[in-house]
């Protein structure tokens, strides 16, 4: 599919603010034990989401105000849509919520922060293997 300048510019905008939730995300796990877990798990979430809906734009589709992972993998053709297992899928969900608020969540083992930052790493080059890469470079 070819994409127009808006489309570009469109798409562009989701992949920088998916990219700032990135390093957010991977430069907040440096801090190890001293690590807001929970923050890492959201801007991982974030990451994915925008990454979704960055595919959904290209490939033409409404983009819902959801913050839901399988709703935004249902969206995307099955042929597009990146590797993630359903789990995975309910997982980054609640991220994107529970860790918002206090008393919502159990605290995060930095295991899990890390395993988050790996799958919105996965879903990051999928995505950018599929969109234009004019709509990759900074505006």
């Amino acid at each position: 599919m070819s994409a127009n300048a808006e489309t570009l510019r469109v798409i562009r905008q989701w992949v920088e603010k998916a990219e700032n939730d990135l390093k957010n995300a991977a430069h907040t796990l440096k801090l190890e034990h001293d690590c807001p877990t929970d923050t890492v798990c959201f801007h991982a979430q974030q990451c994915v989401e925008k990454y979704l809906k960055a595919l959904l734009v290209f490939e033409g589709k409404d983009i819902s105000k959801t913050h839901h992972i399988s709703e935004l993998m249902r969206m995307l053709p099955a042929t597009i849509r990146p590797d993630l297992s359903p789990r995975e899928q309910e997982l980054l969900t609640d991220y994107a919520v529970s860790t918002r608020y206090p008393g919502d969540y159990d605290a995060i083992p930095l295991t899990e922060a890390k395993r988050a930052v790996r799958i919105a790493r996965r879903v990051r080059r999928h995505a950018r293997a599929l969109l234009p890469p004019a709509s990759l470079k900074r505006g």
